[in-house]
């Protein structure tokens, strides 16, 4: 057995979401609000109009139960800006076997800002399946006159601005912007110096290598240009025949060495170096007798 609160607005299940206007009111429906589970945020159902109110609410589940079990389901928003319930719906299944039910509860618009969390509850023995809740709603386009010039009672003046009232403010003027300026300012003058000075070192070494890369280009031209003068005094013969001889040689070949041994006193030798140091006194003493 299916039980039936209304059959208005059934075909409205099949369906995410609608909406259609007539003159300034838009009318329109949300897609379920129980598809992802059994709790939801309403600020991810209704959309976010200014002046929007809830006019209904549809919803259809299927329990799953024995008939002799008590299970009671409730369909239910929290009062977003107050204690208790917004809007709830209780379905006392006490007694009756699983089934399906479809629901259209009217509710006297009201205010988008009143609907807080909304659920599917139940307590007994039993579970619900195959959820689906839907909120119909509508609003006035022109809610806020300003926000459309077609609305009755917009107010260009609102949006007139006086230039001659407005401040030209030139942000150079204030102190931390201009700090802020410097800083970044020295900041780049501190890593262009550092640049600098890393070139200056790159072609400091560049410098250096080319050098010693002259130099020994320099030595090989000069080795090459020995070798091409000797061709060259090689080839007019200018060269000496002594030039290619080859002087002959031979082996030093060390005399025998002599024994150590004591020498025997020389004598008369030793008579002669005395002999020559009395006579060198004389000699000097006679300059001074003089």
């Amino acid at each position: 057995m299916v039980l039936r609160h209304c059959w208005v607005g059934l075909a409205l299940l099949a369906y995410s979401s609608y909406s259609y206007s007539n003159d300034e009111t838009v009318f329109g429906s949300t897609g379920n609000a129980a598809s992802f589970g059994y709790s939801w945020v309403m600020s991810n159902i209704l959309p976010q109009q200014a002046g929007l109110a809830v006019n209904g609410i549809i919803y259809r589940y299927t329990t799953v139960k024995n008939a002799e079990d008590a299970m009671i389901v409730s369909v239910q928003n929290e009062n977003a800006r107050g204690d208790g319930y917004i809007f709830r719906e209780v379905d006392d299944w006490t007694g009756i076997p699983g089934n399906t039910i479809n629901k259209v509860i009217p509710v006297d618009n009201i205010d988008i800002s009143y609907w807080g969390r909304g659920s599917i509850d139940w307590t007994g023995t039993g579970s619900v399946e195959d959820a689906t809740v839907i909120y119909t709603y509508q609003y006035d386009t022109c809610f806020d006159p300003q926000s459309d010039p077609s609305c009755p009672g917009w107010d260009s003046g609102t949006y007139a601005i006086d230039m001659g009232a407005v401040e030209a403010i030139d942000p150079l003027d204030n102190d931390m912007i201009q700090d802020e300026l410097d800083r970044k300012a020295m900041l780049k003058d501190e890593e262009q110096d550092e640049r600098d000075i890393k070139q200056m070192k790159e072609e400091a070494v560049l410098e250096e290598t080319l050098e010693k890369i002259l130099g020994i280009v320099n030595t090989t031209l000069l080795s090459m240009d020995s070798v091409k003068r000797h061709n060259e005094l090689k080839a007019v013969n200018y060269m000496p025949k002594s030039y290619y001889d080859t002087i002959p040689g031979g082996k030093i070949i060390d005399v025998p060495m002599l024994n150590d041994s004591d020498l025997p006193e020389n004598k008369n030798a030793l008579r002669n170096n005395l002999a020559q140091q009395i006579k060198h006194k004389e000699l000097v003493n006679l300059q001074y007798n003089k």
